[in-house]
């Protein structure tokens, strides 16, 4: 028996050398004879072979990785507006859709800032061959079950997969930086009006970037003198662009406004942020019926502008500049454009000017 077993081992190793495979290196046995070649057969041969190859096919291929280009908006999205700053309770920022190295096709140093992600601005990436956008509003909020053409924000994400683009999102970062979108929402009242004191709304609780000890969401602004809400109401129309801005306003009897002494803002839908602010005047984007009754009752006034037309022109004045200035450190021919397609949604029409 030791004998066989001895004769197996010298021809399994033996066959080890040449195939890299042992079966067995024990004798098997027949009823009470013992058989003294190794277990092993044609067809096991040939799935280890298939296996080997799988494995050194895979071997081969490169690991998936980001463009370096891609990596650099990221690294500078980051040092501007840290995610850290983000309202992560609810809010979704980061690089929401990555794309691909692709050696054989030179990524295009060029980034799409644009406020919201359309499927017109999707489109408008692709035609200037844009390889990463930057969009200040998260275009993807909730988890998807399927992913098809049917559900314009899934046909961005395919369209947008398909060409190899990447979508970086900064949202509440930005608002809650040091001279991010709420500072320069409250710089526009700079210069024209004497302003004594600047203070964050609501502070972040989690602890702060170094750099950044600043942050937190919305600003409230003191002014050295009282002034009229007619001047203010200039002064954001004059630093938005904007003709037409609605106001809610406390009805007194005469119809006499209170001077303003203070002046609380936040981008987009702020009501939330500056609720319990106790200043005279909120400036936000957006606020719904309710809330600006109450705000009304309460005694203070209130400006909105629709919710992205408080933040589009942020992107152009200032995160533009800022983000290029930053890429052509590394990348002299990095350019960073401004979208052309992104626009509010809603349009304030004058009845008198319709051709009925």
């Amino acid at each position: 028996m030791l004998e066989h077993l001895v004769s197996n081992l010298a021809k399994a190793l033996r066959y080890s050398q040449k195939s890299d495979l042992v079966t067995s290196l024990l004798p098997r046995t027949v009823g009470s004879r013992t058989l003294s070649r190794p277990l092993c057969s044609s067809h096991s041969r040939r799935q280890h072979q298939r296996q080997q190859r799988h494995i050194t096919t895979a071997m081969a291929q490169p690991p998936l990785e980001s463009p370096a280009f891609t990596g650099k908006v990221v690294s500078a999205m980051r040092s501007l507006y840290p995610e850290e700053l983000a309202d992560r309770s609810w809010d979704n920022v980061g690089l929401l859709l990555e794309n691909i190295n692709r050696p054989q096709e030179p990524e295009q140093p060029t980034v799409l800032v644009t406020n919201d992600l359309t499927i017109k601005v999707a489109e408008e990436a692709i035609r200037r061959k844009a390889s990463v956008i930057v969009s200040y509003h998260p275009f993807i909020f909730r988890p998807m079950k399927a992913v098809g053409l049917s559900d314009p924000h899934q046909r961005i994400l395919l369209q947008l997969a398909q060409h190899n683009i990447a979508v970086y999102c900064p949202h509440t970062a930005v608002d809650a930086a040091p001279g991010g979108m709420n500072d320069w929402l409250a710089d526009m009242l700079n210069g024209r009006f004497d302003v004594a004191r600047r203070s964050v709304v609501q502070s972040i609780t989690s602890p702060l970037p170094q750099g950044f000890e600043g942050a937190g969401y919305g600003r409230l602004v003191e002014l050295a003198r009282p002034v009229s809400l007619s001047e203010i109401v200039k002064a954001y129309s004059e630093g938005l662009g904007m003709r037409y801005l609605m106001v809610a306003r406390p009805k007194t009897v005469g119809q006499q406004m209170n001077p303003v002494r203070s002046v609380a803002v936040c981008a987009g839908s702020g009501y939330d942020v500056l609720k319990n602010s106790p200043a005279d005047l909120l400036v936000t984007g957006e606020m719904t019926h309710h809330n600006a009754l109450k705000a009304t009752m309460e005694g203070k006034c209130v400006i909105t502008v629709f919710h992205s037309n408080s933040e589009r022109k942020f992107l152009r004045d200032r995160l533009q500049p800022q983000l290029q200035e930053l890429l052509r450190r590394d990348i002299q021919a990095a350019e960073v454009l401004v979208s052309e397609e992104d626009e509010d949604p809603f349009e304030i029409w004058d009845v008198r000017d319709l051709a009925i």
